[in-house]
């Protein structure tokens, strides 16, 4: 979970998240995958920026990456985001029902 709360902490990041659940249409995309040059061209960064973005947002679990001949597409991982938010659905339980019992 810290490597996800690290991950998020970023605007950058937050945009790139944005654009892999809704990617425009763009040279190398596909449906269900976007390309890096994409990625880069959307965020306007260098690709050495680019790739350190997407490197944490891989390492922490919530991007797939997969290697296609000489191009790197990206997809969200929909089951590290689903574990993320019922880790923090957690907390807003509790504090629910410490309201309710005050």
């Amino acid at each position: 979970m810290i490597e996800i709360a690290k991950a998020l902490s970023d605007p950058a990041r937050l945009r790139i998240l944005e654009f892999l659940r809704k990617p425009d249409s763009a040279c190398c995309t596909f449906a269900d995958r976007v390309c890096a040059c994409d990625v880069e061209g959307m965020l306007g960064l260098s690709q050495p920026a680019t790739s350190h973005h997407m490197r944490i947002l891989v390492r922490a679990g919530l991007v797939r990456a997969e290697k296609d001949g000489r191009f790197i597409y990206y997809r969200l991982d929909a089951a590290a985001f689903a574990a993320a938010a019922e880790f923090l659905t957690r907390f807003a339980r509790k504090t629910s029902r410490a309201s309710a019992a005050a």
